[in-house]
């Protein structure tokens, strides 16, 4: 998945999924609390190897993640392809009114626009994108 895309959440919570990012996420995904303050939207197919995971990990490493999978939520796009954004979740990643949604390799996530912005300004320099293209053997 790639892209940026800007929207609102409205008062009872829902936010539009960019149609692109709709046929790359499929009819059910899930939502659950992402890295860095932001949420993270899993296809189905990347969900299942993240629980995969997860299920391989010894009791004593997957009990700290508890709160992860309690407040996860799996979602179903309405008639206007829009998903409904539990509170905690809001309140997880500060989701207040405007919102970016972007796409990260396997998975999308959400962000306050404000906290984007900010985090994007930061990694958007010459610098951090070579160290970025060097990780990944280029």
């Amino acid at each position: 998945m790639t892209g940026t895309y800007e929207h609102s959440i409205d008062a009872k919570g829902r936010l539009f999924i960019p149609a692109k990012l709709r046929e790359e996420l499929g009819v059910s995904f899930h939502l659950a609390m992402g890295v860095d303050a932001c949420l993270a939207i899993y296809p189905q197919e990347t969900w299942n190897r993240f629980t995969e995971k997860f299920a391989s990990l010894p009791m004593s490493v997957s009990k700290s993640m508890r709160t992860l999978f309690a407040n996860a939520a799996k979602c179903e796009l309405d008639s206007q392809g829009r998903i409904v954004v539990p509170p905690k979740l809001r309140k997880y990643a500060k989701l207040d009114k405007d919102v970016v949604i972007i796409g990260v390799s396997d998975r999308a996530e959400i962000w306050a626009a404000e906290t984007w912005n900010a985090q994007e300004e930061e990694e958007m320099t010459p610098e951090k994108m070579s160290a970025c293209m060097e990780a990944l053997g280029f």
